[in-house]
């Protein structure tokens, strides 16, 4: 009775249960196969997992003024009241011309939604306030929001080129970009080179004066003709009608007939002072591909979404487009695609888990026999599908972090397998038992060693998923929770799906499968498993996978059968023999304590070697492993106020130094470049670096940036990416004076700005400005290695003109420095606009050649 209980309470009760119950487990392992597929398709899939910062940015717009009045006036108000704000970290600011950036950090007790409602509560308070700037009647209204980066960096470029004029182009681009943006995944698409179209009232100063006819009254001339609204209801016939008076333009040369200005029933037309063109605005934005002209797309996801899938309804989209829409002659293409690189790495994860089942049921064929390898091989795809299923369900994307956590995980999930089939075969083979009998026997005594086993292992990474900050509670948090779930899931396959198999189908005997039998499964397999890797799409890794099993079927059949039982027969007993003298051996007499001193020993010395060779830098400690370059990216600022015409200029120049060394004859096949697949160029809008400028929306014309993307690992034929990055970064090196420009490669992991940052504080910024040119000359002077380039961010190199009042004259004339102000604004910045009908914006301002002419300021009369 004793013995008898004893035997009882070694069975493990739920892998019991599973036995007992196998029809319900049959249902439970197509369930789980069939959602893990379904998982697998429509998760997500993205280079990194999604980053969201406690960060708030403030971003202000206030044209016309300098960097130090966008300080004195939106900048320091701002940070004097957010100073107050519970659970901030850090303020930070940038203040330039016509625009202000404020960063507000919180630590991580607040989460992100709290912290951008608290940061604009502050905000309104302060900017309804009656001292608060305004532009144009209106207060100056700051603009807060969280930034999410796979928001901020395209995942693709589409150039569109041809024998067109530009305003064509873009017309072929924005049939793309309507197109587009109706994908759910896509946030927006900016299109680069190319401009809007405007209403240009080109006024004549010298006319205006003549006829006494001041800014102010075009632009009112202008604002109240051109409207439509409505002027109330009139009843009538017991009806109530609505009054609409349409005002609105529909042709820009209607503006010409505009009354400005009326005196003594002598009319002045708009014509009489102003030239009215149609034309394009004023040039913000230039793109090229390898130097040729284009008209570029930015494509721009959105948080979370699928960025393969986006990829590839883009490029059904375009191929649609092209043979459908576009004339035959014109040129598009994709460049900068990233969902390549995620379609390798999810490739990687498939081609890892056949290879997995390959080698483990190879190996394990020579122990357990084929049909019983074939268990512990199903414990692969079972648990990763379980995985993905349980991933998907805690709305995880499959990006870098999940992948890596995945295909780590699949060396280890074999483990549990492998114990329970060979404690159920040794049970089998050594005591006799039936399949039931040696199944529940079997896992009843090792269930709680391989819980525990598992339990532990566990353990051991979930001190990376609680780091602090952003680090760890955002990033690496992944890893620790992909390799729980993947152990976890290898644990219950096989508890429940392993035992439920081998105590059906489990053998002893390695019995000669009849040929006959070999070739009907061979056919059955075969033929469906060719038919998916053919048709099967997405689907081709299952086809694979099959054929897989049918080829190694018929190896085992007239190979590996015979080596497996002579190596079972013959080879195995004589190891195991060894194995036991060794161990006796080893345990005998004193020498268990011998042998732990000198493996204590041991472990020492190696963690002083560790030591030293971290401390002579022979062993490089990096957080990520210095990755080959999937693209080289040139970013170039010029000193602030630069003229977009003249950065382009120079641009072209480093378009020309950065092609001559890309297109080098030692990377091309012919006119085939195999290591390079595309360059593209952008000048003014889009040139800013998303990884440090914290999503700013100030102009930037004095930018350009250079993209080379670089082609898959398997198409470059050996070339290194690195050596080109380096030969790009000493091409360029010092030879712009004034110019600053870094060549950098795309980053890896998340936003993290620059590795070092140094800064400096104080009040005089010209003398902060000198001082760190002195610092970084002389740390550029050492020649530290790992140094790159060293930036300075604050630039205060615009040239401006300063307007001094002269009070006794300006009071002679009755004319005040708030009307001086109130002119020189109408004539030099650009006034709030005012759109015609069809949503064209309408600006005014003097004619080019007059308005860049310093002696207007004296010609100009103030009008009292």
């Amino acid at each position: 009775m004793t013995k008898k209980k004893k035997e009882v309470l070694k069975e493990f009760r739920l892998a019991s249960w599973a036995i007992d119950n196998k029809t319900t487990m049959y249902v439970l392992i197509a369930l789980i196969l069939f959602l893990g597929t379904g998982s697998y398709f429509s998760m997500p899939r993205e280079n990194f997992p999604e980053i969201k910062e406690t960060k708030i940015y403030i971003s202000s717009i206030y044209p016309g003024n300098t960097a130090e009045d966008i300080e004195k006036l939106i900048t320091d108000p701002i940070e004097d009241k957010l100073k107050t704000l519970s659970n901030v970290v850090e303020i930070t600011s940038t203040s330039q011309e016509d625009y202000s950036i404020v960063v507000v950090e919180f630590d991580e007790k607040i989460t992100v939604e709290a912290a951008k409602q608290k940061v604009k509560d502050e905000i309104d308070s302060e900017s309804s306030g009656e001292d608060w700037p305004t532009f144009n009647g209106a207060k100056v209204e700051p603009n807060v929001f969280d930034l999410s980066m796979s928001e901020e960096i395209p995942i693709l470029n589409i150039n569109i080129s041809g024998d067109y004029p530009v305003d064509r182009l873009k017309e072929f681009g924005e049939y793309l970009e309507d197109e587009i943006e109706n994908l759910q995944e896509i946030k927006q698409v900016d299109i680069r080179g190319a401009q809007e179209k405007e209403v240009e009232v080109a006024v004549d100063i010298y006319q205006m004066m003549a006829a006494q006819v001041s800014f102010d009254d075009i632009i009112n001339a202008i604002g109240r003709e051109n409207m439509t609204m409505s002027a109330g209801n009139l009843i009538s016939s017991g009806q109530r009608r609505t009054i609409r008076i349409l005002g609105e333009i529909e042709d820009p040369k209607e503006l010409e007939g505009f009354v400005v200005k009326s005196e003594m029933n002598n009319p002045i037309y708009l014509k009489d002072v102003a030239k009215v063109s149609f034309k394009d605005e004023d040039k913000t934005t230039y793109a090229r591909e390898f130097g040729h002209q284009v008209v570029m797309l930015d494509v721009k996801k959105r948080a979370g979404k699928n960025m393969v899938a986006a990829a590839e309804q883009i490029e059904v989209i375009v191929s649609d487009a092209i043979k459908n829409v576009f004339p035959p002659d014109l040129k598009v293409t994709i460049a900068n695609d990233q969902s390549s690189k995620t379609i390798g790495q999810v490739d990687d994860l498939v081609n890892n888990i056949i290879f997995g089942i390959i080698l483990v049921v190879t190996v394990l064929m020579f122990f357990l026999g084929f049909k019983n390898a074939l268990f512990v091989g199903f414990a692969i795809p079972m648990s990763m599908f379980m995985s993905l299923m349980i991933l998907d369900l805690l709305g995880y994307t499959m990006n870098t972090m999940i992948l890596f956590g995945l295909i780590m995980g699949l060396g280890m999930l074999v483990d549990n397998g492998i114990v329970v089939v060979e404690n159920v075969y040794r049970l089998m083979s050594e005591e006799g038992m039936s399949r039931v009998e040696a199944a529940k026997k079997g896992i009843g005594e090792i269930a709680y060693p391989i819980i525990i086993s598992t339990a532990t292992t566990v353990a051991a990474f979930i001190p990376l998923g609680l780091w602090p900050g952003v680090m760890g509670g955002q990033f690496m948090k992944y890893f620790p929770i992909t390799l729980s779930v993947v152990l976890g899931s290898s644990l219950f396959v096989a508890i429940f799906f392993n035992s439920v198999l081998v105590s059906k189908y489990m053998t002893v005997e390695d019995k000669n499968m009849p040929l006959k039998q070999i070739i009907r499964i061979s056919v059955i397999f075969g033929v469906i498993g060719l038919l998916i890797m053919l048709l099967g799409g997405t689907y081709n890794a299952l086809g694979t996978l099959m054929v897989s099993v049918v080829v190694l079927l018929w190896i085992y059949r007239l190979f590996l059968r015979n080596w497996s039982n002579s190596f079972q027969n013959k080879i195995l007993p004589v190891w195991e023999r060894a194995y036991e003298k060794s161990l006796r051996y080893a345990l005998s007499g004193r020498k268990p304590i011998l042998i732990t001193v000198v493996t204590f020993i041991l472990l020492i010395v190696a963690f002083m070697g560790f030591g030293a060779s971290v401390g002579s830098q022979r062993t490089k400690v990096e957080f990520f492993p210095d990755n080959k370059p999937n693209q080289i990216i040139v970013y170039i600022e010029y000193p602030e106020g630069t003229d977009i015409k003249k950065t382009n200029a120079i641009t072209k120049e480093i378009e020309g130094r950065v092609y001559k060394i890309l297109n080098d004859d030692m990377y091309m096949n012919g006119d085939f470049n195999f290591l390079t697949e595309s360059a593209v160029s952008q000048v003014g809008e889009g040139a800013g670096n998303p990884q440090t400028d914290g999503g700013s929306a100030a102009e930037m014309p004095h930018r350009a940036k250079i993209t080379a993307s670089m082609r898959e690992y398997k198409f470059r034929e050996g070339a290194d990416s690195q050596e080109l990055l380096k030969k790009v970064q000493a091409d360029l090196k010092d030879v712009y004076p004034g110019i600053a420009i870094s060549v950098e490669k795309d980053a890896n992991g998340p936003p993290a700005g620059y590795p070092i940052n140094v800064e400096l504080e104080g009040n005089d910024y010209s003398e902060l400005i000198a001082t760190a040119e002195s610092m970084r000359d002389f740390i550029n002077s050492k020649n530290v290695q790992g140094i790159d380039e060293l930036k300075i961010d604050v630039n205060k190199s615009k040239p401006s003109m300063q307007v001094i009042v002269d009070r006794k004259k300006a009071g002679e004339l009755g004319v005040s420095t708030g009307k001086l102000v109130s002119n020189y604004v109408m004539q030099f910045s650009d006034p709030k606009p005012v759109f015609i009908k069809k949503m064209v914006k309408i600006t005014i301002f003097m004619y080019v050649s007059i308005r860049k002419t310093v002696i207007i300021l004296v010609l100009f009369s103030i009008r009292k």
